[in-house]
């Protein structure tokens, strides 16, 4: 799946989001870590792929990225690699508004709930992310040109408003404070946050790909380790199929039990390309 389901997310896809890697450790070596990647895409055929590396290093992630098309666009969180991959592929990098708001709930969940007001910088902050997804929720139906007038109309102005309190506040925030670090990670991102209400396409954060690698974190609280290396492949394989699935509206249990069935029957790379998700439709018995 990993190959297949990466050449869906390279060459073809107009928008891929991706995850920061979520930490894995083998019980064959339980000193180091290992991580499993998540990438997606909506455009073309619904894909999400995880894949497994024994490390999370820029190295490593530009591997997931070869071939991904010239301009394509690139939606993460604040990944330093990212950045480079970006760069690198000439890509159209854009930052999720989910984790710049993490960053402020932290900061206002230090402050005790006697002292908290609707004051708080952190609590206007966040009140003004909620109207950019308002905005979001609102258009979740409508065609892209209107999504993107609206943004263009409304949104614009909301972040407007969010870059000036960062400009008139920052000054006299403590940097180390969780605060601080929460305007760090606003100030270094803009360039990246604000590049959505350009495209009524593009998305303003990547929540999808971190709910389709809930399960995984999920099923991780039960089984804690990975056996061995091709253990934990073997797993980022299977989990892309059945999410993939998902995403495919195919029944994941139908779709594996014909897998099975037609696996051992394939004999070249086009047998094997016409037995994933978005090939071969898993119907009722």
């Amino acid at each position: 799946m990993s190959a297949f389901g990466r050449r869906q997310l390279s060459w073809p896809a107009k928008i891929v989001v991706a995850d920061r890697p979520c930490c894995l450790t083998l019980s064959s070596k339980p000193q180091t870590k290992s991580y499993l990647w998540s990438q997606m895409t909506d455009s073309g055929h619904p894909v999400r792929c995880f894949t497994y590396t024994p490390g999370r290093g820029a190295q490593l992630a530009d591997k997931l990225f070869m071939g991904i098309r010239k301009g394509a666009v690139l939606m993460t969180d604040g990944y330093e690699p990212y950045n480079g991959i970006a760069e690198r592929y000439q890509l159209v990098h854009l930052g999720c508004w989910v984790h710049c708001r993490r960053y402020f709930v932290k900061a206002e969940e230090n402050v005790p709930k006697a002292a908290r007001s609707r004051d708080l910088l952190a609590t206007r902050v966040i009140k003004l992310i909620g109207k950019l997804f308002a905005a979001e929720a609102r258009t979740a139906k409508w065609e892209a040109n209107q999504r993107q007038r609206l943004r263009r109309r409304y949104s614009a102005r909301v972040l407007d408003a969010i870059y000036d309190l960062m400009l008139e506040q920052s000054p006299g925030v403590v940097p180390n404070s969780l605060l601080g670090k929460a305007l760090t990670y606003l100030r270094e991102q803009w360039p990246k946050l604000i590049l959505y209400v350009e495209n009524g396409d593009w998305p303003i954060s990547n929540n999808a790909c971190e709910n389709s690698i809930r399960p995984f974190v999920i099923g991780r609280r039960g089984w804690l380790f990975a056996d061995t290396v091709d253990g934990a492949a073997a797993s980022a394989n299977l989990y892309s199929l059945v999410e993939t699935c998902k995403a495919c509206r195919i029944d994941p249990y139908r779709y594996l039990t014909l897998l099975f069935q037609q696996l051992p029957l394939a004999k070249n790379v086009d047998d094997y390309a016409a037995l994933l998700p978005w090939s071969m439709s898993a119907q009722p018995g």
